[in-house]
C-alpha cells in the first residue's frame, strides 16, 4: 500500500524540510516501509509531499504506534492536508479493492 501525505508550508521550507525528512526517516525504520520519498511542488513551493510505501496496511498502522514514530512524526503528519491517504497498490490487471468507503466512528 502507499501512503501520501499532502502539506502547505507558508512560512519556513527549510525548518519544515528537517521535521519532514526526520519524520521520513522516523518512518523508514518501522518494520514494513518499503519506501519513501519527500517532495516539493515545482509550480507551488508552499506545497509539499511524503509518500510511503508499506507491506500493508498493518504494517503501517503498526508503525504509527511506534514511540519514535509517536514523537518525531506525529507532530508533522498532524499538519497535513485533512483528506484520505492510503492507498492500496494496483499492478495491471490486478483486482481492486471493493469499492466502498471505510469509514470508522
Amino acid at each position: 500500500m502507499m501512503v501520501i501525505n499532502r502539506f502547505v508550508v507558508e512560512h519556513d521550507s527549510d525548518a519544515f524540510r528537517a521535521e519532514i525528512e526526520r519524520a521520513r526517516a522516523v518512518l523508514a525504520a518501522q518494520k514494513g516501509f518499503l519506501d519513501g520519498a519527500v517532495g516539493r511542488n515545482v509550480d507551488d513551493p508552499t506545497r509539499w509531499v511524503l509518500t510511503t510505501r508499506w507491506e500493508g496496511p498493518g504494517a503501517y498502522r503498526r508503525a504509527l504506534s511506534a514511540y519514535d514514530v509517536k514523537v518525531e512524526a506525529w507532530p508533522v503528519l498532524g499538519r497535513a492536508v485533512d483528506e484520505p491517504s492510503a492507498y492500496e497498490t494496483l499492478e495491471p490487471g490486478e483486482r481492486a479493492n471493493d469499492a466502498r468507503p471505510r469509514v470508522t466512528d
